[in-house]
């Protein structure tokens, strides 16, 4: 019998993040481990009337892709997957690594390579289509959060079919609060930072841009950041783990960065565009669902009591005006000892929002 969890998270997928119409073209990709969820939505599309076409990724694919691309295969501009992006209505990424690790080893130069050239699809994909990554249960992702397959499957589940009812409400309220704010102040342990919002425009993730939903995110201004901060939770990017990271900012940028693991990769990252050591997004995390850290941004990001800074790209939803190729999210536990202030009124006090 089919998991009926997998068809209401497709249902979301669909109906909710895509907005899925009669006649649109609809991508989805995905692993094969992902099989019952790609099928799934793709039924669901078929049902709506609309075009939905499926590629499948394979394990190693990545890999050997990076291990023998040329310069010139790098560099190289898929001028038909720019065309059939313009066409796209909605897009699917279904989330289902196998072997997390598989990038780890390549340089982040030959990465920043090949993401500078696909640029201007990203691009349109974030602008112009409506664009979903969904989590599905794999075996790569249960081994990084210390679960079996089965533990993980409830996990997950029990996060993207999370009841937003109740915290709706919440949410959007902090969002307008948030977006008439100048100055925000977070202190934690190792962390004292201050920057700006003002002009900026919080909004809320329950459009489901992502599955599992649950932050309200902002720009901040891009020369306003000062201070430094801790990260208490390792920071995860292209496959790599980077512990212990600390990070000083001087007029918004970061001026001095420090890690316990992993030194070189993150000096790496920063150095991959101009736009790497500002802020591209302030997030707030507010599923309560969420409690555990899994090494997984996607729900990570969303764990109640958390907020999360990104070095790099910032959204234009949000009139952020940050470029780079780099979008890192990195999270703060504010759980214990932890504050936050908007305009300096308490707002948020060892993980609890009083708004």
């Amino acid at each position: 019998m089919a998991d009926s969890r997998i068809e209401r998270l497709a249902k979301i997928a669909v109906e909710q993040s895509g907005k899925v119409g009669k006649k649109d073209y609809v991508q989805i990709i995905g692993a094969p481990e992902s099989q019952a969820l790609v099928l799934e939505i793709f039924e669901q599309c078929m049902k709506k009337g609309a075009f939905p076409s499926v590629k499948i990724l394979l394990e190693n694919q990545s890999f050997i892709y990076y291990k023998n691309a040329k310069p010139f295969q790098l560099k190289w501009f898929p001028k038909l997957a720019f065309d059939e992006m313009k066409q796209t209505k909605a897009i699917f990424y279904i989330q289902s690594d196998t072997n997390r690790k598989e990038l780890a080893r390549i340089p982040t130069s030959k990465i920043n390579i090949r993401q500078k050239a696909l640029k201007k699809i990203d691009e349109w994909r974030v602008d112009r289509t409506n664009w979903c990554i969904v989590a599905f249960p794999s075996s790569g992702f249960a081994q990084d959060a210390n679960m079996s397959l089965r533990e993980y499957e409830d996990f997950v589940y029990s996060a993207t079919n999370f009841d937003f009812s109740k915290q709706k409400a919440k949410m959007e309220r902090l969002a307008r609060l948030e977006t008439k704010t100048d100055k925000v102040h977070i202190v934690g342990k190792g962390t004292d930072l201050e920057f700006s919002v003002k002009g900026r425009k919080a909004v809320t993730d329950l459009d489901f841009l992502n599955i599992p939903a649950g932050e309200v995110f902002n720009s901040v201004v891009e020369d306003s950041v000062e201070g430094k901060i801790f990260y208490d939770f390792p920071a995860v990017y292209l496959g790599s783990e980077v512990d212990g990271v600390e990070l000083e900012f001087s007029k918004g940028k970061v001026v001095s960065a420090k890690a316990e693991k992993n030194q070189k990769f993150l000096e790496g990252v920063l150095n991959s565009d101009k736009g790497a050591k500002f802020l591209g997004e302030f997030g707030i995390g507010l599923n309560y669902g969420i409690k555990e850290f899994t090494k997984d941004i996607l729900f990570d990001e969303k764990i109640g009591g958390t907020i999360h800074l990104a070095l790099g790209e910032s959204y234009k939803k949000c009139k952020g005006l940050n470029k780079s190729i780099v979008h890192w999210d990195m999270i703060k536990d504010l759980r214990k000892n932890g504050s936050v202030r908007f305009d300096g009124k308490l707002v948020a006090k060892n993980g609890a929002w009083k708004v």
